[in-house]
């Protein structure tokens, strides 16, 4: 029992003097996170480039051609090897950061970092069509927790490490530091308050002073778009979101039923000799879809390519996409994603120039309006895709049509109730588990902020009157300049931010209630 209140009253302290130290600790792990992100990303271009030169030479060297398959076959089987040992570098890696911040799963930092460092760079540098922002965030995102087991954090302290870690892994991926602060806010932490901004944003900065110290000032696109698209277009604007909803909810679809298929194969090595023997055989006929395709976004900026060329690479690079990522090897679909926008956005420019000279020049226009879009209704975070395109991009003088076609884009697939595609991605990682294996009590109590949104089903209920998950306590109650420890008859009024204390064993089913509860705006009337 004192060991539990020792617990108890050490979370509380750190909790109400960390603010400061918390940034400090931000740069820290801003820091070692963007070099460890860093030299990821260093390896993958060296990779890449490595790539391009062997299959150029296998072009005039046919028998080089089968010593790349056979080494394709081993890199296939060793990435099967890095899975069994730690499964959770699998995809992306960013549902699995959601997940432990749900408490749903703990993973062991130190071999996901090793395993999924090796991985990513075996399956991104092989040419699958995968991205390097999701191993980047997860990459983070182990650093900061390895920081936070290496100096003995408390666990809500490691929770804000860790979105602190994840904001600096995409900062270092994409040179994009506000756009790592907003995903870490909008995706990996799902809460705003002064602690979690504070610190992401020191981490953030920090790891892409550390990135632009390797890689240049130069953003990630360098190509310049400087005519501003006419009003009388801004219709095609909000015709273009509509394509990208619908496509978006085609991805999302696809990728499902492509994980279930591969799922259905039994052993883990035929499943990634799949996309590793197809990397090889575009990379000798159809080199354009291999890789994130970061040089095919430029390269579509110089408008050579026919609609014709353009559907048939949207179909290839949309297939090698999903049989990449559902097979299940390490490596993003950010990157991807974005590539296929900027090709639908391309293909959208190229019917409408058909018709009308009014579009002469806006090419680039089209291609980021794409890539937005189609992120947005993938993604469903349409404000880190608006930052993020216009900080990979150099320019923020499009932020209302990204703003347009992102909003639109959004609310397609939203009206037919296609989940996001990364709680689709979390939700059958958790359904593969049992959470309860992952996340015993060992004694640590965790605290976790909630919201009282304006039309919530919580507002204007009494604390009482709300069924909270068993061993949670409200502890705290900020409503505007003053704080109080609430009591069974409080109201809970709209903009009331309070802190939980609970067991690490109910913070999943305590993040659900506060989601589906405080922050939902509920339309019909409460009793």
């Amino acid at each position: 029992m004192q060991a539990e209140e020792h617990s108890v009253k050490n979370t509380m302290n750190r909790f109400r003097s960390f603010r400061y130290a918390l940034i400090l600790e931000g740069i820290v792990v801003g820091a070692v996170s963007g070099v460890v992100v860093v030299f990821f990303r260093y390896l993958l271009s060296y990779a890449e480039e490595l790539l391009r030169s062997l299959l150029a030479y296998g072009k005039t060297h046919t028998s080089l051609i089968p010593f790349w398959f056979v080494f394709l076959v081993v890199s296939a089987m060793i990435v099967a090897k890095l899975l069994t040992w730690e499964s959770f570098i699998s995809g992306s890696g960013i549902p699995q950061v959601e997940g432990e911040m749900i408490g749903a799963i703990d993973p062991c930092w130190w071999k996901v970092l090793s395993a999924k460092l090796i991985g990513g760079l075996l399956s991104i540098g092989c040419g699958l069509s995968l991205g390097r922002e999701g191993p980047s965030i997860q990459l983070g995102a182990m650093t900061a927790k390895g920081f936070s087991r290496l100096t003995k954090r408390v666990k809500t302290e490691e929770r804000l490490l860790i979105t602190c870690g994840a904001s600096a892994g995409l900062s270092a991926a994409f040179n994009a530091p506000i756009a790592g602060v907003l995903f870490s806010l909008e995706e990996i932490h799902k809460n705003f308050s002064p602690e979690v901004l504070l610190s992401t944003m020191a981490s953030s900065i920090t790891a892409d002073f550390v990135s632009r110290n390797v890689f240049g000032l130069k953003p990630v696109f360098d190509f310049q778009i400087t005519r501003m698209m006419p009003l009388s277009t801004y219709g095609h604007v909000m015709i273009l979101g509509v394509l990208l909803g619908g496509l978006g909810i085609l991805y999302n679809t696809c990728l499902s039923k492509t994980q279930d298929l591969f799922q259905k194969i039994p052993r883990q090595t035929i499943r990634f000799l799949i996309p590793f023997l197809l990397a090889g055989i575009f990379g000798f006929t159809y080199p354009y879809v291999l890789g994130g395709g970061h040089s095919l976004v430029e390269g579509l900026t110089a408008d050579q390519m026919m609609i014709g060329a353009l559907l048939t690479l949207f179909v290839l690079k949309f297939c090698f996409s999903l049989i990449s990522f559902g097979s299940g090897a390490p490596g993003g679909i950010f990157l991807p994603l974005l590539v296929l926008g900027a090709i639908i956005g391309s293909i959208y420019y190229k019917a409408v120039q058909g018709v009308s000279n009014s579009f002469d020049g806006l090419l680039g226009n089209f291609i980021i309006l794409g890539m937005a879009g189609y992120f947005s209704a993938i993604v469903r975070a349409p404000i880190t895709g608006i930052i993020l395109i216009s900080e990979m991009t150099g320019g923020f003088s499009h932020l209302l049509t990204l703003s347009m076609v992102s909003l639109v884009a959004y609310v397609i697939p939203d009206l037919v109730h296609c989940a996001p595609v990364y709680d689709q991605l979390l939700n059958r990682l958790l359904t593969k588990l049992d959470p309860r294996k992952w996340s015993e009590s060992k004694g640590e109590k965790v605290l976790v902020e909630g919201m009282i949104f304006h039309g919530s089903e919580a507002e204007g209920r009494r604390v009482s009157e709300i069924h909270w998950p068993r061993t949670c306590l409200l502890v705290s109650l900020i409503r505007g300049e003053a704080e109080f420890v609430p009591r069974g008859e409080t109201a809970l009024m709209p903009g009331d931010k309070i802190v939980v204390l609970c067991e690490e064993t109910v913070q999943r089913d305590l993040h659900q209630l506060l989601q589906e509860v405080c922050q939902t705006v509920k339309m019909e009337s409460k009793a």
